[in-house]
């Protein structure tokens, strides 16, 4: 028996000898030459994964498969803050997060999160494509990421509910709502007069089912994707806020990438940036009338007066302060005087 095993050994010995050696050391011509991560928050049917795995399908084809990207929904790879971390440090090369995160490391970029700023989506691609969104992008570009390409759509915030109808600014009193790690976000609910709640978007739902909360805010797109009509009665139609996603990259990380990779990978999310946008678009038109159907009753709330009792506290002096003169010129170029 142990010759049997010897000579099979002798065997596989003389077999490997007779391969040829370009066949064991070289990499496979399928291989790519940069394998990246690019890591989301939402649900895979959320527009935004769509059209990103559509950019990296083009990626990896004009690439001629030298770079090939990996997609990871769902805070598959950590939370939103944890992924912050990760693409600053290089553990993921790419991240697609919402203005309002990347404001707790970058404050300018939540500049567009000023409650009840952009009265439509005219204004806010004014802004984003113009003077302050290249302000916003300067300022991200001075830490270890860099934005790749234009901003993407999250869409206008709107309240939810589990019980309490939420109509006017009173109505917000003491109403134990969830909202983002923004600081911006926090400080516009405080201001009138709600309890915000800061919480990584992955506790969302559970805390809405086990009542910590009474409501949260998010636009319409992951209201739907995110299932959060099944936990919540009421959605009023505040759209306090409008929220962006940028593409992030490690800085480090899209420089290794050749220049006509780069401009590969820039030209292709830009495309599904503009698609985004288009389906989002869409969505905020059809999505209300789905999410009827599911049981979420819709009230139509009255903006100025929210607008008015947010003007009546610090929120905006105090914000500009905060975001500077500078920063605060680009929005007001958009808005009209807000202090």
């Amino acid at each position: 028996m142990s010759k049997t095993v010897h000579l099979s050994r002798r065997k596989l010995l003389a077999a490997g000898a007779s391969l040829p050696l370009f066949g064991i050391l070289t990499r496979p011509s399928s291989a790519a030459e940069f394998n990246y991560k690019l890591a989301t928050g939402q649900d895979p049917t959320h527009p935004v994964n769509i059209r990103a795995q559509e950019a990296i399908n083009r990626i990896r084809e004009a690439t001629h498969g030298r770079l090939d990207i990996k997609l990871f929904p769902a805070n598959q790879l950590g939370s939103d803050t944890d992924l912050l971390t990760q693409v600053r440090n290089g553990g993921v090369e790419f991240f697609n997060e919402a203005a309002s995160i990347l404001a707790t490391f970058v404050p300018a970029a939540g500049i567009v999160n000023t409650g009840f700023a952009f009265p439509s989506y005219d204004a806010v691609w004014k802004a984003m494509d113009g003077e302050l969104g290249n302000y916003i992008r300067t300022q991200i570009a001075k830490t270890p990421i860099i934005t790749i390409g234009k901003s993407w759509d999250n869409g206008f915030r709107h309240v939810t509910s589990s019980g309490r109808d939420i109509k006017t600014p009173d109505d917000l009193k003491g109403f134990k709502i969830r909202v983002p790690p923004a600081p911006i976000l926090t400080s516009l609910f405080q201001a009138l007069g709600a309890g915000p709640e800061p919480l990584n978007f992955n506790e969302v739902y559970s805390s809405l089912q086990t009542k910590v909360v009474d409501g949260q805010e998010n636009p319409l797109p992951i209201i739907a994707t995110a299932r959060l009509y099944e936990v919540q009665k009421t959605c009023s139609l505040t759209g306090h806020v409008w929220d962006g996603y940028w593409i992030l990259g490690n800085k480090a990380a899209f420089a290794n990438l050749p220049k006509d990779v780069q401009e590969i990978v820039t030209r292709e999310f830009d495309r599904s940036a503009n698609d985004e946008r288009a389906d989002i678009a869409k969505l905020s038109n059809s999505l209300q009338a789905q999410l009827t159907s599911k049981g979420l009753k819709f009230l139509e709330v009255d903006r100025p007066a929210f607008q008015q009792a947010l003007a009546k506290t610090s929120f905006y002096a105090d914000w500009k302060a905060k975001f500077g003169a500078e920063a605060w010129a680009e929005l007001e170029k958009i808005t009209g005087k807000l202090v």
